[in-house]
């Protein structure tokens, strides 16, 4: 189907929920609709991700949270402002306070570390099962992880199974290979946006840059950080591929689309994340940016060594191993 016969049928049903009195369509029946956007799994948005910047640059348009996702005018914000996110950072007693009997937080009898907070509990296999993605969402609701990563077609699962706890959902754009079109990335990220997505990792043009056609590379994270604002974008280099002044190009064209974090590899390339790789990137990128180590991170002493290297976020299937102090199971990356 394309895109403007799906943009007709949406404008359509938002005519209709309008006429019902179910949305603030009604006195706008006969213009199009332009904010609307429409996911795989059905479900329509009518707002904006990100508000529009006010026309006098003098004065800022405040947004409520009815009317977007991020009251930024710019992409600065993500899961941990306070201002777009504040329950993120209200204790137990202060929920229970405002006489909220039932709330997802997470299992204070749990053994959990500081490092939970920082890892992306992932499940990126090719066979994994709904019943594998429903316990990946129960596991990270009970060790307290910043996030899932998924692959886009769970998205909208993991949304729900995840639905009034502190973990976002993320997901994998381009994934693994990067070699998809700048246009192909950036509907793919909208639909998984659509679909609930908090967090979008996308694998840069990994051939581009080795090409040295650094134009496309930059073109390719611009068209995905225009589909993706107010939302956290993660640019994956694929490292072991990249010789180290490609690594140094390759965060510097991340950095200058304004992306939010560079990470290491897929997990699926011929190696991951490392040490140097990590110092690295944090050399090139300042303190401006998060960076993302993932692939090969199977216990607490490489997950430290990454922290300690600038890492701010690590991605992993040994996420319990290395908060739990045990050895990663066979197959976990």
């Amino acid at each position: 189907m394309r895109e403007d016969e799906i943009r007709k049928i949406a404008n359509e049903v938002v005519k209709i929920l309008g006429e019902k009195g179910l949305t603030s369509a009604k006195s706008n029946a006969n213009k199009p609709y332009k904010g609307v956007t429409m996911g795989t799994g059905g479900k329509v948005f009518q707002n904006p991700l990100v508000s529009k910047p006010s026309s006098v640059p003098s004065q800022k348009k405040e947004y409520s949270a009815a009317e977007a996702d991020c009251r930024l005018d710019k992409n600065t914000c993500g899961p941990n402002c306070q201002e777009c996110n504040p329950l993120n950072y209200m204790s137990a007693e202060q929920f229970k306070g405002m006489g909220v009997d039932r709330i997802g937080l997470c299992n204070a009898n749990e053994k959990t570390s500081s490092i939970a907070r920082m890892i992306d509990h992932t499940l990126l296999k090719a066979n994994a099962t709904q019943e594998e993605i429903g316990k990946l969402c129960e596991d990270a609701r009970k060790y307290c992880f910043a996030s899932v990563c998924v692959n886009p077609a769970y998205v909208m699962l993991a949304n729900r199974l995840l639905r009034g706890s502190s973990v976002k959902v993320c997901t994998v754009i381009g994934f693994p290979l990067g070699s998809s079109t700048p246009t192909i990335k950036a509907i793919e990220a909208r639909d998984a946006i659509a679909n609930g997505a908090d967090e979008i990792d996308m694998v840069m043009n990994i051939g581009a840059l080795k090409s040295g056609n650094d134009s496309l590379v930059l073109d390719d994270i611009k068209a995905v950080r225009s589909a993706t604002c107010g939302k956290i974008l993660k640019v994956i280099l694929e490292t072991s591929y990249l010789s180290k002044e490609e690594k140094i190009r390759a965060c510097i064209l991340a950095k200058e689309a304004k992306s939010d974090f560079v990470k290491t590899s897929t997990g699926f390339g011929s190696g991951g994340a490392t040490v140097e790789d990590i110092a690295l990137m944090r050399e090139t990128v300042g303190l401006e940016m998060g960076i993302k180590a993932s692939g090969g991170i199977k216990d607490a002493n490489v997950a430290q060594a990454m922290i300690k290297a600038g890492a701010t976020r690590l991605g992993t299937s040994a996420s319990i191993a290395i908060i739990s102090g045990k050895t990663a199971e066979k197959g976990q990356y």
